[in-house]
Order: C-alpha cells, then structure tokens, then sequence
C-alpha cells in the first residue's frame, strides 16, 4: 500500500488554500464522527441489557465509512445521522446474533438467562432501527436493507452449516456478510465505488480477525470451514493440526488478504470523497496485515 498518500485525496490547486480547506473539511468530518457516535452510544444503552450482556461493539471503521460516504452524498447532519445510526444498529443487531452460544445439557440458569437476553438485545437493536426509520418515511432504503439482512442471513447460514463447497464460495460469503448492508446504502445513493471500496476493506479486516482467532486458539469459524475445504482427507475427529497444515491454511487467506488489498487501492483511487482520515485506516490496516505476515512466517 506504499502508493497510497495524501495527494491522493486533493486536487492539484494552491497549496496553501487546499491545506486550509482540508483542515477544516476534516475538522468538521471528525466532529461529525464523533457527534454521531455518541447518538449510537445512547440508542444503544438499555440499563437492564447492558447489566446482563456484554456491551456491543461499535465498528469504527465501518462508522467512518458511512459518515464518508454519506458525506460526500451532500445530505443534511440530520439525514446522516438518521441513516448512519440506522444502518449501524442494523449491523450491530447482525452482529449481536453471531455471539449467541448453542444450548447445552448441562446449561446453568444464569448462561441460559445470558443467551436469552442476547437474543433479545438483538431483536432490540432491530426494533430501533426500523423506529428511526420508519420515521424517515424512505420506503425504498427500508426495503434495501430489509434485502440485505435477508442476504446476510443466508450466507451466515451456508457458513455456519458448512454448505459451502469451494473455498472461493465461502470466502464470497464472507465478504457479504461483512460488506452487504453497507453495499445497500451505497446503492441506494448511487456510490457503487463506495460499495467496492468498502467491500474489501471490511473482507481484509474480518480475514485478519480469523487470523489472529486461529493463531491463538487454532480455531475459527472461517478456518474450521475452511479446513474442511482444503484438506478434505483430514478425519473430523483428527486432534490438532500440524505447524504445516496450520501454515497451508493461514497461507491460503494470506493469498485472499493480499488479492483484496489490491482491489482496494484500486478503488480508492476511483473513490469520491474520500478523506485522509480513511487513508490513515487503509494503511493501518496494511500495517496490520504485515504484522500477522511476519508473525505466520516466524511461527511456521
């Protein structure tokens, strides 16, 4: 990612006057980033859930590439706020759902209690954003991303299940899940550069996550898929795995990180609006990437 720099984001002009306007335009950007994640922070404190399940995460990342692109779409603070809070309850209810655990035999009351509740706080976040916006009466953005959960379900069912049978399939499907509502927003406001922008930079991050998951533990819900792909000779009841296999493995999505990363610098190059504050990301996240290169290489 060594090509990418601030000059990428500014047309030639007058250095000084294009140095001011970008001050303020980022400024401004930032204030907007942080304004509105307050707003999701207060949407999403329920005293009783937050007492009983673990607080969700808020993904920054995918919080500065909403406010971006919607930014660029020229919409009033309110309009980006609505439709930023919105989506990102969307995905945090999505997301939310991922980390409900599977009923056992011998299930205490209070983990059944903590499951139910986890369930519920996804419904709740839901519940939330098809209050706001409804409110916004935008019949068309409602039905986008009513398609795009629908979507998002189906692929986190054939990952779950296994039902995927190629190891392109299944990281296709990753990538959805990570990148399809905001695909829908992107759409519904014409910005498909934003859409493949976005798409491989959360499908780089979600890869890198599995990573560090498998490294760490030697498992992953990407990687057990994945090991059932590409080493289908291997018995289901088989312990570890060995430093090759591991290796062999961690390589194959290494090969999809890298491919992914030089579709994003190719979108960026083509992407309006963008800002220095996504360049700084984009960057970090390559930063990130060599690191876990680095660590895979040492460890194999």
């Amino acid at each position: 990612m060594s090509a990418l720099s601030d000059s990428t984001c500014f047309a030639h002009g007058n250095p000084l006057q294009i140095r001011g306007t970008r001050v303020i335009y980022l400024q401004d950007l930032e204030m907007k980033l942080i304004g509105i994640r307050e707003l999701l922070i207060q949407k999403l404190s329920h005293p009783y859930l937050l007492e009983h399940v673990e607080a969700p995460v808020i993904d920054d990342d995918r919080l500065l590439l909403l406010i971006s692109l919607l930014d660029q779409s020229g919409l009033k603070q309110d309009e980006m706020e609505t439709y930023t809070i919105t989506t990102m309850l969307l995905q945090i209810a999505l997301d939310t759902h991922e980390h409900v655990e599977n009923s056992r035999n011998d299930e205490t009351d209070d983990s059944l209690k903590k499951r139910q509740l986890t369930v519920l706080a996804g419904i709740y976040f839901s519940g939330l954003y098809y209050k706001l916006l409804a409110e916004t009466d935008d019949v068309r953005m409602i039905k986008q991303l009513a398609a795009g959960v629908k979507e998002v379900n189906e692929h986190k069912i054939a990952v779950y299940q296994k039902e995927t049978e190629a190891i392109d399939k299944l990281m296709e499907s990753i990538k959805l899940i990570e990148s399809t509502l905001f695909g829908k927003v992107a759409d519904h406001f014409n910005s498909t550069e934003w859409h493949d922008f976005a798409a491989n930079w959360l499908f780089v991050k979600r890869l890198i996550v599995e990573q560090k998951k498998f490294i760490q533990s030697g498992g992953s819900l990407l990687f057990d898929v994945l090991k059932k792909l590409a080493l289908p000779k291997l018995e289901p009841s088989a312990g570890d795995l060995s430093p090759e296999q591991k290796k062999f493995l961690l390589s194959i999505t290494t090969k999809y990180i890298e491919f992914s990363m030089s579709l994003l610098e190719k979108a960026l190059k083509r992407l309006p609006g963008k800002n220095s504050l996504l360049i700084d990301r984009i960057k970090s996240i390559a930063g990130q990437h060599q690191s876990m290169s680095k660590k895979i290489a040492e460890e194999g």
